[in-house]
């Protein structure tokens, strides 16, 4: 049964990723923020104030995959990844262009994520993680579909351990988070439940004692999972965990998208400031000129929740 409080962290989930991932958008490649002068506004970057980017571009693929194929079906997704990469995305991570380039010259997607990871096996990026939200919120209350379809949606471009087990480990949260679970019951079950590669779970683990200044907020997934649990497990809203997540700079829309998630379904919708939510805007399909706000998002939870 779906409640009004249900409701609310579901669709805090996905409006969290997306908020984050705009407040993120002016500070990306930026050195960390001093402490003093945290930047506390969604503000105008490379894109008008409010735009989400990549991040939510690909989730939104990810959420029209499930919609149309449940469970997940891979060579759907793939096709709608490169649809979106044709489409010129403003800003695509290296992997995934690797990837979706060797797609678009024919491989099938099993063969190019295969073949990217052969040539280059150190490549764990955060494009899997920072665009897994859908999954969780398909299959909210049905943990074996989930965790299926959080690494098949992974392994389309992602098929590196680290990154499966990444999207994995934050959709769960997430799952648990909805159901009601405290924000740091939820982590620990997550952490419990999920088979992570050991250097990644040490990573998450001591996330929340680093230091700030220690942390790196990179585009490497166990990074951004990294400033995601510092950010949500030492603050108390939702509006500081995303502040904190941005002002780290570096990959700051990404580390602000997944940290936007994890808040969002602790705090719903509701603790999501209304500024925010109001200035949040994107194009999608890309080039289609149809603008997406904050509304769509929320009709596009009621579509995807499934009982």
């Amino acid at each position: 049964m779906i409640d009004g409080v249900l409701l609310d962290r579901l669709q805090g989930a996905a409006v969290g990723s997306a908020v984050g991932d705009a407040f993120g958008m002016p500070l990306e490649f930026s050195p960390i923020v001093p402490v003093e002068k945290l930047v506390v506004t969604m503000n105008q970057g490379r894109l008008p104030a409010g735009t989400f980017t990549d991040d939510t571009e690909m989730a939104l693929a990810l959420a029209d995959s499930l919609l149309a194929k449940r469970p997940l079906d891979g060579n759907d997704l793939a096709k709608r990844f490169l649809s979106w990469y044709r489409g010129g995305p403003e800003d695509i991570g290296n992997h995934t262009r690797t990837v979706l380039e060797t797609i678009k010259r024919g491989q099938s997607w099993e063969m190019a994520s295969a073949e990217v990871l052969r040539f280059r096996p150190d490549s764990s990026g955060n494009g899997s993680v920072m665009r897994c939200w859908p999954v969780a919120l398909a299959w909210w209350n049905n943990r074996a579909q989930l965790v299926a379809d959080s690494a098949l949606q992974s392994r389309v471009t992602h098929s590196h351990a680290d990154c499966i087990a990444g999207s994995i480990f934050v959709n769960v949260w997430i799952a648990e988070l909805v159901q009601g679970k405290p924000l740091r019951e939820a982590f620990q079950e997550a952490l419990t439940s999920v088979e992570l590669p050991e250097s990644l779970r040490a990573i998450i683990v001591r996330a929340p004692s680093r230091q700030r200044a220690e942390l790196e907020n990179s585009g490497w997934v166990r990074r951004t999972l990294e400033t995601t649990a510092w950010a949500v497990l030492t603050t108390t809203t939702f509006k500081d965990a995303v502040i904190q997540a941005a002002n780290l700079g570096n990959d700051a829309d990404t580390g602000a998208a997944v940290t936007g998630v994890i808040a969002g379904a602790a705090y719903g919708l509701s603790a999501i400031p209304l500024e925010w939510r109001n200035l949040l805007h994107g194009q999608w399909p890309l080039r289609s000129g149809k603008t997406i706000k904050t509304a769509d998002i929320l009709a596009l939870v009621e579509k995807l929740v499934k009982e």
